[in-house]
């Protein structure tokens, strides 16, 4: 069964059609019980039409054998006071439903009706000749003549000079309600079936040709997973529905996805290759230390393995940080990590707020960001360092200003970007590998905040660090 309703069209087509035919059920049922109602109701009338008649000609004083008691074969009774059958139909043979069994007349042993009460069984006052409005409905059975059927008798009371209240009974046949009522039925039972196939047919149909769109998505997923060609897309509808919007996405996805594989690739590289150098170059040494010990460059070999240390630290931090590693949320000062970071450092000069200025985040990768930021200050300042925290509202900014050369507007996004180095900084001694200002970038925005860089008063490089306070 699950693998039967296993698509989405199948399950469309199922539910459409049980939600028809739940309203086809609904529908049916309503049609066939107010059918039944009018029915009844004209069967009703009829009948009180017929007791009616009778009750007219008793009205004006008609004998019991002289009544119209046999038009169109409908089973009549005249009941007395006394509950006495005292006309019928001629070939009445059987009736139940009127309160009366009798369907042979016996007249009443005291015709006159001086002492009679003035009310009839419905609570009427009636005046001799007159007809009552109340009338009662029931449903029963009769047999005229051999044939037994369902009738609606209607009781209609009426007051005479000479033989007190009578109760005319009259009965209208329910064959045609019957009747009615079962073809009803018979072409709901016939045409619904069929309703329904036909619905589930244009269901199927309609959904097929909904879902081809994103059977076309799946099926260009499937190929551009089996080529690994991230440089494919999916085809867009042009329906601007929401298949169209799901294809539109997904190729923002596979977008997304391509650049990252790329930024990936590219990463490997220049990692590679800047592992390379300070690799071959320890290797050299050791090499050459091993040939003629009298040569060895201890203080060169040194710096290479401190170099390879700083290199693979950040290029690990780096894999963190795009692997979403979430920043710690405890409270950091920022006035006292930049004074921690200052320590120590040549020409590098704090001034802080007078409180602390607090943030939430990780201390060890702000203190990198910090850390980052003075190094490459100190690289490109010619005699000083300035470093101040404050409070702007809300927000907590750290500003790094040099009195170096400064960073031209073209390049001032540029020096964010992985393994880039200005042209004025690419030896080795000066440049780093260029992964400081971009590990600077990544976390600052991992903290919810941005860094950016402007002119300094002092001529050089302004470095704006700007995180959410608390």
């Amino acid at each position: 069964m699950s693998r039967l309703f296993g698509s989405v069209r199948a399950r469309a087509t199922l539910a459409a059609t049980l939600v028809v035919a739940v309203a086809l059920v609904a529908a049916g049922a309503a049609v066939l019980l107010s059918l039944r109602s009018n029915l009844l109701g004209e069967a009703g009338t009829q009948a009180e039409r017929s007791a009616r008649e009778v009750a007219t000609e008793l009205a004006v004083g008609t004998p019991y054998a002289d009544l119209s008691l046999d038009v169109d074969d409908r089973p009549v009774q005249v009941v007395d006071d006394d509950g006495v059958l005292v006309a019928a139909s001629e070939d009445l043979e059987r009736i139940t439903g009127t309160g009366v069994d009798a369907v042979q007349p016996r007249p009443a042993v005291s015709p006159g009706g001086e002492d009679d009460d003035d009310d009839d069984d419905s609570g009427e006052s009636l005046d001799p000749g007159e007809i009552g409005a109340r009338i009662t409905v029931s449903d029963g059975s009769a047999t005229i003549d051999g044939d037994a059927e369902d009738y609606r008798f209607a009781a209609v009371p009426v007051k005479t000079d000479d033989r007190g209240t009578l109760t005319v009974y009259a009965g209208a046949p329910l064959s045609a309600e019957h009747g009615a009522v079962s073809t009803a039925l018979t072409v709901m039972l016939i045409g619904f079936p069929l309703l329904l196939a036909v619905v589930a047919w244009v269901t199927w149909l309609v959904t097929r040709r909904a879902l081809r769109p994103v059977e076309g998505i799946r099926r260009e997923m499937a190929a551009i997973t089996a080529s690994e060609d991230l440089a494919r897309r999916v085809p867009v509808p042009a329906t601007h529905d929401e298949v169209a919007r799901l294809a539109t996405t997904t190729n923002e996805t596979l977008a997304a996805l391509e650049s990252s594989v790329e930024r990936q690739r590219g990463f490997v590289a220049d990692a590679s290759h800047e592992l390379r150098s300070p690799i071959a170059s320890l290797r050299t040494q050791l090499e050459v230390a091993a040939a003629h010990p009298e040569l060895l460059d201890l203080d060169g070999a040194v710096a290479d393995t401190v170099r390879l240390q700083r290199l693979a630290a950040d290029l690990l931090l780096l894999a963190r940080l795009d692997a979403g590693e979430r920043p710690a949320d405890a409270r950091v000062d920022l006035a006292a990590l930049a004074r921690e970071a200052a320590e120590g450092r040549s020409g590098v000069r704090v001034r802080g707020a007078e409180g602390p200025v607090s943030v939430a985040g990780s201390r060890g990768q702000l203190g990198r960001v910090l850390a980052n930021l003075l190094d490459n200050a100190q690289r490109h300042a010619r005699s000083a360092v300035e470093v101040s925290v404050r409070r702007d509202g809300d927000t907590a900014v750290v500003a790094v200003a040099d009195d170096g050369e400064g960073v031209p507007a073209a390049d001032r996004e540029r020096i964010f970007e992985r393994f880039v180095r200005l042209d004025a900084a690419r030896s080795r001694d000066d440049g780093g590998a260029g992964l400081g200002l971009a590990i600077a970038r990544d976390v600052a925005v991992r903290h919810g905040g941005t860094l950016t860089v402007h002119d300094a008063p002092a001529g050089g490089a302004l470095f704006e660090l700007r995180l959410p306070g608390v």
